[in-house]
């Protein structure tokens, strides 16, 4: 159902965008995030990858192994964030003790800056969200979207132009075809997120175990 939904909603796109091309991000821009990465999740990786090479032809900017992510939320730049205020952040969030998951990533959809995997269930997702978003709040670090606007996804390549969205939706069809993957999470990492050239890169500073 959540993949059907997300495929109905890029249907009503009609053209792509620059995803690069965002307000407030330059070079030395970098920003605390809660993440969920996927270093040791070889089946999602080995099918990314193989969705990488089919798409190929459309430029995009295919996102690396070692940088496939979802995102929770955007804590704060890091100049705004003193590290007392991470140490009582992380303390709170342990706290919560929130549990292990799994989740699938359900091939494939996009949206208008990026070609990505849908996820599912939603449920321990936003459950971890919600235990993030309040050990922000207790601490004075509260998340920038409210856990009613996360849309969870798993994105494999990069929109870098504008381009018209049939052409991208004529590439993925296919690919939707392809059994759903099982993710394991078992922990949920804080980032010191930055961009290089066209891709996201990160410094994990710190990473709470979930039960």
């Amino acid at each position: 159902m959540i993949a059907d939904h997300d495929w109905a909603a890029f249907a009503g796109v009609e053209e792509m965008t620059n995803h690069w091309d965002r307000p407030g991000w330059t070079s030395s821009t970098r920003a605390y995030y809660w993440m969920l990465t996927f270093p040791d999740a070889t089946p999602l990786i080995n099918q990314a990858r193989q969705c990488q090479r089919e798409v190929r032809a459309l430029g995009f900017d295919a996102v690396d192994e070692d940088a496939l992510h979802l995102t929770l939320g955007r804590i704060g730049p890091v100049e705004q964030v003193a590290p007392s205020q991470l140490d009582r952040l992380i303390a709170t969030a342990r706290e919560a003790e929130s549990d292990a998951f799994s989740l699938r990533a359900v091939p494939l959809t996009a949206s208008r800056g990026a070609i990505r995997y849908s996820v599912a269930p939603w449920t321990p997702i936003i459950e971890l969200h919600a235990a993030l978003g309040r050990a922000g709040a207790d601490v004075g670090l509260p998340l920038k979207k409210p856990t009613s606007a996360l849309r969870p996804h798993i994105g494999i390549g990069y929109s870098n132009r504008r381009m018209p969205a049939n052409i991208v939706r004529d590439a993925v069809r296919p690919l939707r075809a392809l059994d759903s993957v099982s993710v394991p999470v078992h922990r949920v990492q804080l980032v010191e997120l930055r961009r290089e050239g066209r891709a996201y890169r990160w410094d994990v500073t710190h990473e709470l175990e979930l039960c």
